[in-house]
């Protein structure tokens, strides 16, 4: 790959719903999702582990995770914001 070219890491925005764990919070992520038959929108949420450095984050605060290398078996994902 090319010092010029760039890499399109995946973000996301969601809502902190655990952060019990040292080092890592767990981050519901919604989206909305059209019904292949019946046309009608619908709300699809999935949780993802993510890396907070610092433990700043809390339950309740609206964060954006960003794709990294895998930092452990199910966290690929680093807040930064």
């Amino acid at each position: 790959m090319d010092a010029k070219q760039t890499i399109n890491k995946k973000q996301f925005t969601g809502t902190v719903v655990k952060d019990k764990m040292d080092k890592t919070v767990v981050v519901a992520v919604p989206r909305f999702v059209k019904h292949p038959k019946y046309q009608k929108f619908y709300k699809q949420t999935k949780t993802i582990k993510a890396h907070d450095e610092n433990n700043q984050f809390k339950v309740g605060d609206k964060v954006t995770i960003e794709e990294t290398r895998p930092i452990s078996k199910d966290k690929s994902f680093t807040v930064i914001a």
